[in-house]
C-alpha cells in the first residue's frame, strides 16, 4: 500500500507568495547579524512574522522603511511559519503619530500582539487600527479612540459579544437598568453576577454606538474595559497600558 502525504502536509509544502499587501510594523527585533524579525499587521493576512534579510545594514533601504505607524505595501514568500520579506515600500497618506500620541500607538500595537493570533485575517480590525492612528494623529481624544479600539479588538478575538443585548433574557438592554459584563457570558443583569463593575444600560448602548459624549459613559466604559482586559490577559501585563493609566490618558 503506497503512502500519500496528508492534505495538511501537502498544503504546508506550497510556497505562499504575497505582493502589494497593506500593512504596519507592530514590532521588530534583531535576527542574526544583519537581519530583523518583523511582526507585521497586514490587511488580509492578519499578524504575520517576516524575516527582513539585511535590514540592519547601514545602507539597507528597508532600514528606514520598517518603522512603526508607517503605512506600507509589503511582499513576502515562503513555506515556513516565518516567511521571507521580499519588498516593503512606504505609501504615505497618513499624518505621523507624534508626541504623546506615540505612546497610545504603542499601546495599540501591544494589544494586537497579545490578543490577535498570528495568521488570523482581520480586515475590519485593520481598518479600525488605521482609523485609530488617524484619530490620534489629528488630536482626537486618546481615551475615546483607544476605548473604541479595545472593544473592536475583543470582539474580533471572540471575547466580547454584542453589548446591546442581555444574554440572560435575549432582550435589548434598557437604558436605566444596571448590568454587568461577565467576561465569559456577556451582558447580564447586575444582581446575577456581582463581580466586576456595574454599568447602566445607556453606557452599553453608547459604547456599541461609539458615542462617548456622556461623561457617565466615559467613566463607566473606562472601568469596564480595564476589568475585561485584565481578566482576559490572565496576569500578563501591558507596559504601555500602565503608563497611560498613570498619565490619566486611559
Amino acid at each position: 500500500m503506497s503512502s500519500r502525504p496528508s492534505s495538511k502536509k501537502r498544503a504546508e509544502k506550497i510556497e505562499l507568495r504575497v505582493s502589494h499587501q497593506p500593512g504596519f510594523v507592530l514590532h521588530s527585533y534583531p535576527y542574526k547579524e544583519t537581519s530583523l524579525i518583523v511582526d507585521l499587521f497586514s490587511r488580509d493576512y492578519g499578524r504575520i512574522a517576516l524575516v527582513a534579510k539585511g535590514a540592519k545594514r547601514p545602507h539597507s533601504r528597508l532600514r528606514s522603511v520598517l518603522q512603526t505607524f508607517q503605512p506600507l505595501n509589503v511582499a513576502w514568500s515562503g513555506r515556513a511559519e516565518v516567511k521571507t520579506m521580499t519588498n516593503a515600500e512606504w505609501v504615505g497618506g497618513m499624518l505621523p503619530v507624534e508626541k504623546s500620541a506615540l505612546l497610545c500607538g504603542f499601546y495599540l500595537n501591544e494589544l494586537l500582539t497579545k490578543f490577535l493570533i498570528r495568521g488570523e485575517p482581520a480586515p475590519s480590525l485593520f481598518q479600525d487600527y488605521v482609523s485609530t492612528l488617524n484619530q490620534l494623529a489629528h488630536g482626537a481624544s486618546a481615551a475615546i479612540a483607544l476605548r473604541q479600539f479595545e472593544i473592536a479588538l475583543l470582539q474580533q478575538a471572540g471575547l466580547l459579544g454584542d453589548l446591546n443585548f442581555c444574554t440572560v433574557s435575549g432582550a435589548q438592554v434598557r437604558e436605566q437598568l444596571r448590568y454587568i459584563v461577565n467576561p465569559e457570558a456577556g451582558v447580564q443583569p447586575a444582581q446575577i453576577f456581582e463581580s466586576g463593575p456595574v454599568v447602566i444600560g445607556k453606557t452599553l448602548r453608547d459604547m456599541s454606538a461609539k458615542d462617548y459624549s456622556d461623561p457617565t459613559t466615559q467613566s463607566q466604559s473606562k472601568q469596564l474595559m480595564r476589568y475585561l482586559l485584565q481578566y482576559h490577559l490572565q496576569g500578563q501585563t501591558l507596559k504601555t497600558r500602565q503608563i497611560l493609566i498613570d498619565l490619566q490618558k486611559l
